[in-house]
């Protein structure tokens, strides 16, 4: 969701203290390695799987992306990526995520040439919703499949709390290629930087510039990278905090 940070950063310290009273928060740290697949064959977690606490973050944020499974790799096929970009686009939350971004911007009077009002306000509805969207497609899917790489945010879930923070930071340079090997993560960094250019086709002139397209490049950077860190703790909040 290609949006401004500010809306979400009132989420960090929440989730930060709840996994730091987590077990084993308060080990130490070295390098934010990945999670290594165990022998055991087992089927990963694949986007049919509808169970809404964990495909949705607070039950409210699409979250098809995470993979909290330490079985075996199993890359996924060009439909399955496409099947991933599309739940998270497309879920019906995530038409309630972009009024709530497109209501923060229009407050902050983000764009002014979209006005106020009704009309002011689908017009911002509008530019949220095609971020969101464009952001994903590029990202988890077209993207992904051009350069052989995994859309997924594989979860750590072990370690101290300040090494499976690094670990979700650095992913959003590092992913997983199809072959199973650690990757620059180009479909992150090159799929968002393709968004940002697309959006100048919808957002006023006058934010058309490159300086502007570069300030939205870095805030979804930014805002994927707190997602990742959301994505890591969020299984250990289900389970142990809330019981599920």
């Amino acid at each position: 969701m290609c949006a401004s940070t500010r809306p979400t950063l009132f989420l960090l310290p929440i989730l930060f203290c709840l996994a730091a009273a987590l077990p084993g928060a308060a080990q130490q740290s070295q390098l934010p390695d990945a999670p290594q697949p165990q022998t055991t064959p087992a089927p990963t977690p694949s986007p049919d799987d509808k169970s809404w606490g964990k495909t949705h973050i607070l039950w409210i944020i699409p979250n098809y992306r995470a993979d909290e499974s330490s079985d075996v790799y199993h890359p996924l096929t060009h439909k399955e990526k496409f099947k991933v970009a599309l739940s998270d686009s497309f879920d019906p939350s995530a038409f309630l995520v972009a009024g709530v971004f497109a209501g923060i911007n229009m407050a902050q009077d983000q764009y002014p040439s979209f006005g106020q009002g009704a009309a002011g306000f689908g017009k911002y509805y509008g530019g949220a919703f095609a971020d969101q969207a464009i952001g994903n497609f590029m990202t988890e899917a077209i993207f992904p499949i051009a350069l052989h790489q995994d859309p997924r945010y594989f979860v750590k879930g072990s370690g101290g709390f300040w090494k499976r923070t690094g670990y979700a930071i650095s992913r959003e340079v590092v992913t997983r290629g199809d072959n199973g090997h650690d990757q620059f993560n180009a479909s992150e960094i090159g799929g968002n930087a393709i968004a940002a250019g697309i959006s100048n086709l919808y957002y006023p002139s006058a934010d058309r510039t490159l300086s502007k397209t570069a300030t939205r490049w870095g805030q979804q950077l930014a805002l994927d990278t707190f997602f990742n860190v959301v994505k890591e703790f969020w299984p250990d909040v289900r389970h142990k905090v809330l019981r599920q």
